[in-house]
């Protein structure tokens, strides 16, 4: 009974729990900003304002203009843009090269473009300043084409007559609240202040939102970053997140220390060397996990990632080369001297080359660039080489942030990465200066063997999660046929390669002709004797056949004359009966 009362009384807790769990969302407008709507959760609150602020040239109205437009071209919202500090010609020429056609989406009455000019030395601080003026204006402007969205830039050149903080804190309640009663979707842009997010330090207690932009130099690159400071009534990321501004707009990357839910397939795919195949299992790397391939300069590593590419290109799939070190013509030819060439894989599309230094941008505008390269090619494998040169100066723990990131997102779209490191001479070769050698599946060493008066070449398995694979150091050649992996060749003296592995295999030659020679020769005697021992045994059987023969004539001979006398005795026995029967003969007679 008193099972049947909890589990009855359990029942009513569930639905609790339930109706808990599907609470309702706070209603937002879709910002059509590539990953901004991912670290938001669905994009800005809809109806509600958005403080967007940081230094000058980190983008703020560019990221308002195309929340804009895409807003009327994706999501069917008009919207209406307020500057206070550029011209409606000056704002249509500035997003054009973003593929904007601001003239056409006005002509549409999709968008409206407002200048509105302020003089500062015209605005007299009093109790009776208000914005009714500016309301007036900005609601006509929304009626005229029903908008859903708007935008002011910049609140300073607003504000920046009153000094008093009691009638501005006023003004700029009653300018938010204005914006909710009218229903609208807003962008408030603002200017980074002295320790301050904005220059007033009070607008960003009366927004909904906040995103906090921000451009930094960093060893003499630059980055921008995004950040969500805050965000009523809803869950957000809160960490910084790169972004880019190109020709396609803003796009934000969102990958950052992602939970690790990603799938792990046991789908094997070839490295493109037979051999290194065998050694790892005798079916290759798993398809979407990370390989290392280090060593010292000249050791092969960019080798090994050409055979590999062009493995991949010829099962069909996409390859994404980044490097950092060599153009894609410098690169094709120098895979063209071991017999591997690239070119036609290059011009069916299934190959694609980014060359670029990684001084060109800092670490977080590389990942982002890398990130939306991926997504624009969608490649099946993605070579970066080397990872190294991305350290410059005291940065390894940025470039260990930024390449677990890129790792985390490879492994979520299931894309084999395999990644080239330089290991300096003097260093230890089981590590890394990026420190990621934690995070890679299968870790392929490559070192120079000095012996002989030559340095040689030997490859080594340091680890490959989840198979079995070889223990063994193979000599490593770059011949005119691509990467060769020579059986292991162990002298007296331990693993011997080049001159002195030809030079004892020559001897090991010599030796074995040797016993060859030694053995036929073994061979040659038997044969021999074995000859010998068999005339030996034709003249004994002949032998044995005359003596056979003598004794058969001599036996045949003894049993002739026994047969003689038994006869002769026959016969003379017979003669003695005939003489007694005569006699008998005789005397019945008389």
């Amino acid at each position: 009974m008193s099972k049947l009362k909890l589990a009855a009384k359990s029942k009513p807790a569930a639905k609790v729990r339930q109706k808990q769990i599907a609470r309702p969302q706070l209603p937002k407008a879709p910002t059509g900003i590539h990953g901004l709507d991912e670290i938001t959760g669905g994009g800005l609150p809809k109806g509600r304002p958005t403080l967007v602020c940081g230094g000058a040239g980190c983008g703020k109205t560019l990221l308002a203009m195309e929340f804009l437009v895409r807003g009327a071209t994706d999501f069917n919202e008009p919207g209406v843009f307020m500057a206070f500090e550029e011209t409606a010609l000056d704002l249509t020429k500035n997003v054009a090269s973003l593929g904007f056609d601001l003239k056409d989406l006005v002509a549409r009455k999709k968008i409206v473009l407002d200048y509105v000019y302020i003089e500062r030395s015209e605005i007299e601080e009093s109790g009776e300043y208000d914005l009714e003026g500016l309301f007036i204006r900005l609601g006509t402007a929304i009626d005229s084409i029903g908008a859903k969205r708007v935008v002011l830039d910049t609140i300073e050149s607003l504000f920046s007559g009153l000094p008093n903080p009691a009638i501005l804190r006023a003004e700029l309640r009653r300018l938010f609240g204005w914006l909710k009663d009218k229903g609208v979707t807003a962008i408030i842009t603002g200017e980074r202040g002295d320790g301050m997010l904005t220059r007033q330090g009070l607008e960003e207690y009366v927004s909904d939102c906040v995103i906090v932009l921000d451009h930094r130099v960093s060893e003499q690159t630059s980055s921008r970053r995004l950040r969500v400071v805050k965000y009523r009534g809803s869950t957000h990321g809160t960490n910084e997140y790169p972004f880019l501004i190109d020709e396609d707009g803003i796009s934000v990357l969102p990958v950052t220390s992602l939970a690790l839910q990603h799938i792990a397939t046991s789908e094997r795919i070839s490295t493109g060397i037979p051999r290194l195949d065998a050694m790892l299992g005798g079916k290759g790397y798993y398809r979407g996990s990370s390989v290392l391939v280090s060593g010292t300069a000249g050791t092969g590593k960019s080798s090994l990632a050409a055979h590999f590419a062009e493995a991949a290109c010829r099962r069909g799939e996409r390859v994404l080369y980044f490097s950092f070190e060599e153009s894609p013509s410098q690169i094709l030819r120098n895979m063209n001297s071991i017999g591997i060439d690239l070119q036609p894989w290059v011009k069916k599309g299934l190959l694609q080359f980014h060359a670029n230094r990684p001084s060109s941008a800092g670490l977080e505008t590389h990942l982002a660039l890398k990130h939306k390269a991926i997504s624009a090619f969608k490649p099946q494998v993605v070579i970066l080489d080397p990872l190294n040169s991305f350290v410059i100066g005291d940065n390894e723990v940025g470039v260990k942030a930024m390449l677990m990131r890129l790792l985390d997102f490879l492994k979520t779209e299931q894309i084999t990465g395999l990644f080239t490191n330089l290991t300096a001479s003097s260093g230890v070769l089981e590590q890394t200066e990026v420190a990621i050698s934690s995070l890679i599946d299968t870790w392929l060493v490559l070192r120079a063997i000095d012996s002989g008066g030559e340095r040689n070449r030997g490859l080594s398995i340091l680890k490959s999660r989840g198979m079995a694979h070889s223990n063994q150091i193979r000599e490593f050649l770059l011949t005119d046929h691509g990467v060769e992996l020579r059986d292991v060749y162990v002298g007296a003296s331990g693993v011997l390669t080049g001159s002195a592995r030809l030079t004892q295999e020559a001897q090991d030659q010599a030796l074995k002709m040797l016993h060859e020679q030694e053995i036929e020769r073994q061979q040659l005697e038997l044969a021999n004797k074995h000859q010998a021992l068999e005339a030996q045994i034709v003249a004994m059987r002949a032998e044995f056949e005359v003596q056979k023969i003598a004794s058969l004539r001599i036996t045949g001979q003894e049993q002739a004359q026994g047969a003689q006398l038994a006869q002769g005795r026959l016969d003379m026995g017979r003669s003695r009966k005939e003489d007694a029967t005569a006699n008998k003969q005789i005397r019945g007679s008389k």
